[in-house]
């Protein structure tokens, strides 16, 4: 019984002694995150200070222990608390968080975790959406954006009733002016009953063919004639005068016309001289006639009014609802069906037309060819696309279309059904042309582009866009875009500054690389500007020529002068000499490593004695490096690249030896992996 009151006398003893460290520890390093005793995985219990609100790089070699310490112990208890302070309502959706192997951490802020990995496999998610540069650009088109009709290509727009007191407020002030109204004549309301109904609302004339006539004539008369032209009902005839009584009366016309109308008002501006008596029954003139509505329509087509839902491929209301907004759809892939696209057609190009049977087609489409003035002697990739619209759908039977077409109508036999299996496959969405939207939302436009061509430009030429912009717009446009421009401009700016200056805002989340898909992150951090967080990466450097590491540090240096611990887990010498603090996990990986070897500034490490070196230190000192080979390996045999122009390669030759270590590089986005993964 004594014993085991003094084992817990004991216990005590050290819980009050570890408190009384805590208190010294926070009083001592009020501006630090202490980690206290961390074993998770080979970390061999180890106590470090990180200063908050700098740049840190936790380095070592690869096994040392630096993910253990960034992610699983620092990243999970900044998680794991984050939870915990949620209510137990929300933390049943989230799960509940392991405590990290560690006696305690001091200090830790929110954790976010940005990791070398694509984060999600999302068909929908895009470079413009996982930015929130698509969200602002919906809104800058719903606030500012001019619809223009396909048709006549003129601007649509909505009259309100202010425009057309405006309109003849600018007219020469003494002149005068008719108010009319059309009237819509159908089957089930005729002339005749409407006009009793306009009679008995205290309504006076209208005009038939440019004539005004009493409405008490007309229904005397046994029947009343018309002729190709609208009937229109007056609802007001004034002398223009810019005094506020008259306008006021103008204004209230202008509502009876809208109303009377069904959204429609004409005004007709009487030339003087030849304006009749005003008391005569029939009155005549040459007018000059003006149209407005209140209607969202031009050249009998309804327009839809925009919002941003309007431009949302991921809402019902705004997808192309051929594709549902994934851009593709089942069909006859192009890629398929023309193998090799530097073959003419005359070279058998289109992989389908072989065969004894089969190549009847290819000549009923050469002998079009002459007629047509179709190039059968140049190669696919260079007609151009209206020649390959011609090749796929112009000639009708004899297009490429018109045989699957045929062949579809063939499936009752198991050769024509495996036929057609070979050639299906993704391809683009025919109506929307791989956009995602409605074919309408493109008739929205500001300074001459559509949504969709901003979406299909590089992020360099988007911000040469956005940066030109402000002067083509109206004082009132500026006004109104001003706040949605800047976040705009920001986000755009931050993209570029981590190198990503040649990606697309339409190009698809999961094609991109676990680099890039970092650094999207990363921009998309800056442009949230959360402050008072603890940031962790994961080599960020990989993938990056030196030019784009320069910007790269530029951009962590930028997280961290908004007011936030940046922790990455680096091995690149740039990123290390950048730091404003080091922590050297080693000496050796796995049971050799999880100990702390160095902590302090990268001025201080190169300053230690030499006997204290660790393996980073020296590398970094140049006492140690990887050896330049004094002799290179001949080499005989290689594979010869012709004519490669996948993704942005134009059209390049390359020779690759044999047997031999052969390196391509080149600045990040230059082609590197479309000439090896996807042409080699």
């Amino acid at each position: 019984m004594a014993a085991k009151k003094v084992t817990s006398h004991k216990k005590t003893a050290l819980r009050q002694d570890d408190v009384t460290e805590k208190a010294t520890l926070t009083e001592r390093e009020e501006d630090c995150i202490v980690v206290k005793g961390a074993r998770e995985n080979n970390l061999k219990n180890i106590t470090v200070r990180i200063p908050r609100n700098r740049f840190v790089v936790v380095t070592g070699v690869s096994g040392s222990g630096k993910s253990s310490l960034a992610f699983d112990t620092l990243f999970a208890e900044g998680q794991r608390r984050y939870v915990e302070s949620l209510s137990s309502y929300a933390r049943q959706f989230m799960g509940r968080k392991k405590k990290p192997n560690v006696d305690y951490i001091l200090g830790v802020s929110p954790a976010v975790a940005i990791e070398q990995k694509v984060n999600t496999s999302n068909p929908r998610s895009t470079v413009g959406t996982g930015t929130e540069i698509y969200e602002y650009l919906k809104l800058l088109y719903a606030r500012i954006g001019r619809t223009f009709s396909p048709v006549s290509g003129e601007e649509v727009k909505r009259h309100s009733v202010s425009d057309v007191v405006d309109f003849v407020a600018s007219l020469p002030e003494g002149g005068k002016v008719m108010i009319l109204a059309p009237l819509q004549v159908t089957e089930e309301h005729d002339l005749r009953s409407q006009l009793q109904l306009l009679l008995q609302e205290g309504f006076v004339r209208v005009s038939l063919d440019g004539t005004i006539v009493r409405i008490e004539e007309l229904l005397a008369a046994e029947e009343i004639m018309l002729s190709q032209s609208t009937p229109m009902l007056l609802v007001d005839r004034l002398t223009v005068s810019h005094d506020d009584e008259q306008l006021a009366r103008i204004a209230e016309s202008v509502q009876t016309a809208f109303f009377e109308g069904r959204g429609s008002c004409i005004i007709e501006e009487l030339i003087s001289a030849e304006v009749q008596a005003i008391n005569n029954n029939v009155e005549t003139s040459a007018p000059r006639r003006h149209s407005f509505s209140n209607r969202f329509e031009a050249d009998g087509i309804v327009f839809e009014k925009p919002n941003p839902n309007f431009f949302s491929f991921n809402n019902p209301y705004g997808a192309c609802p051929t594709c549902q907004g994934y851009g593709s759809v089942i069909g006859i892939d192009e890629n398929l069906v023309i193998p090799n696209k530097t073959l003419s057609l005359y070279e058998d190009c289109v992989a389908c037309w072989k065969g004894e049977k089969l190549s009847e087609y290819k000549k009923d489409f050469l002998r079009l060819a002459a007629h047509y003035d179709f190039p059968v002697h140049t190669p696919y990739c260079d007609l151009t696309q209206k020649q390959k619209d011609f090749l796929w759908h112009g000639a009708g039977d004899n297009s490429i279309d018109g045989f699957f077409r045929w062949v579809e109508g063939q499936q009752y036999k198991i050769q024509y059904r495996v036929l057609l299996a070979r050639y299906r496959g993704k391809t683009v969405c025919p109506d929307c042309h791989g956009s995602r939207l409605r074919p309408d939302a493109n008739y929205v436009k500001i300074a001459d582009k559509s949504i969709t061509d901003l979406s299909r430009m590089s992020i360099d030429s988007l911000a040469a866009w956005l940066q030109a912009l402000p002067a083509q717009l109206q004082p009132h446009e500026n006004e109104i875009s001003s706040r949605i421009m800047t976040e705009l401009t920001n986000r755009v700016g931050y993209l570029q500054e981590v190198g990503l200056g040649y990606l697309t805002l339409s190009r698809m989340s999961n094609t991109l690389s676990g680099g890039e898909s970092q650094r999207i992150n990363l921009a998309t951090s800056l442009g949230s500007s959360l402050v008072g967080s603890m940031y962790i990466l994961d080599e960020p450097s990989i993938g990056l020529h030196s030019r784009d590491t320069a910007q790269l540090i530029s951009v962590l240096q930028q997280l961290r002068d908004l007011g936030n611990t940046v922790v990455v887990v680096e091995h690149d010498e740039d990123l290390m000499r950048s730091a404003d603090y080091l922590i050297d996990i080693g000496p050796g990986a796995g049971n050799s490593g999880g100990e702390v070897v160095f902590a302090g500034t990268p001025q201080e490490m190169l300053q230690t004695p030499k006997e204290q070196h660790s393996l980073t230190t020296q590398y970094l000192l140049g006492e140690r490096s990887i050896a330049v080979p004094k002799a290179r390996r001949p080499w005989r045999d290689r594979i010869v690249l012709r004519n490669v122009y996948l993704h942005n390669l134009k059209h390049v030759d390359v020779t690759i030896p044999l047997q031999v270590f052969t390196v391509v590089t080149g600045v990040s986005g230059s082609g590197k992996t479309s000439l090896v993964k996807g042409g080699l």
